[in-house]
């Protein structure tokens, strides 16, 4: 297990008795080097979204675990945040809350000269996503294949 995965399953690990007290669902936490810092980042929701209170109540309780697990080597910034409506598919429970919606997937390359496909999301395994376009077609994509996969919106 690489020092990113660690810190970022320890982290899920001290959140997740917050989640359950306050009614809310971890959706994410991600370590990542963002230019010369490094950020610790919780993804946090609920029914009827998450509001900014809702972000500081979390981010003051896990500094205090931070502050004295201290597991985390490196100088970090610590942010709690919304998933936002563009959240990637990244767990089991995201592809079963979005079973009959419809996303947006972008491939690493060219499939028939496209990169981005649109289409209700129809069945999904451990390593592929089936989604049904438009024209009633589907496709079925490897997980392995695909560099964004999120819910689709429009404005």
């Amino acid at each position: 297990m690489t020092k990113r995965e660690q810190y970022e399953k320890r982290t899920e690990e001290l959140l997740q008795p917050l989640m359950e007290e306050y009614h809310f669902e971890l959706v994410d936490v991600e370590y990542v080097k963002e230019g010369s810092s490094w950020y610790l980042r919780a993804y946090i929701d609920k029914d009827g979204g998450i509001t900014v209170d809702d972000c500081e109540i979390v981010s003051r309780r896990m500094s205090e675990l931070l502050d004295k697990y201290d597991y985390v080597e490196d100088s970090y910034i610590f942010e709690v945040s919304s998933p936002g409506l563009g959240r990637p598919l990244k767990k089991e429970k995201d592809y079963v809350r979005s079973m009959g919606k419809e996303l947006e997937i972008r491939t690493y390359r060219a499939i028939n000269k496209e990169k981005e496909f649109y289409g209700i999301l129809k069945a999904y395994d451990a390593d592929t996503v089936t989604i049904e376009t438009e024209e009633k077609r589907e496709l079925t994509f490897a997980k392995t294949d695909i560099a964004l996969i999120r819910l689709a919106f429009d404005f």
